[in-house]
């Protein structure tokens, strides 16, 4: 008597689904991840989340070729050790159809 066992779907790669089925929550867990750009012993956090997106929205493959850059460069900058350059920000954010915005700093008095 043999059991079939499912094959098991990793955390990340729900994530991915998720976020490509809900773009609102897509903006939202970017935006959060974001902040954590501000902080350097916390950057790699942004830097991965904005690669989950793009794993999402199209593949690193599709989102580099769109962004411009090589599909290695790409895997490099969005790694936990990557120092993307603002050009090459902007244009993977343009790739997965957002944009970088500012907003007052809520710790900052008036």
């Amino acid at each position: 008597m043999s059991k079939k066992i499912k094959a098991a779907v990793s955390h990340h790669e729900l994530e991915v689904a998720e976020l490509r089925a809900d773009r609102e929550l897509a903006v939202e867990y970017l935006k959060a991840a974001m902040e954590s750009l501000d902080d350097p012993d916390d950057r790699a956090a942004g830097l991965l989340a904005l690669r989950t997106v793009a794993e999402a929205y199209g593949g690193l493959g599709a989102v580099a070729a769109e962004a411009g850059i090589s599909r290695e460069s790409l895997y490099r900058t969005l790694s936990a050790n990557g120092n993307p350059t603002l050009k090459t920000l902007l244009a993977v954010l343009k790739a997965v159809g957002m944009k970088l915005s500012v907003e007052p700093d809520q710790h900052v008095a008036a």
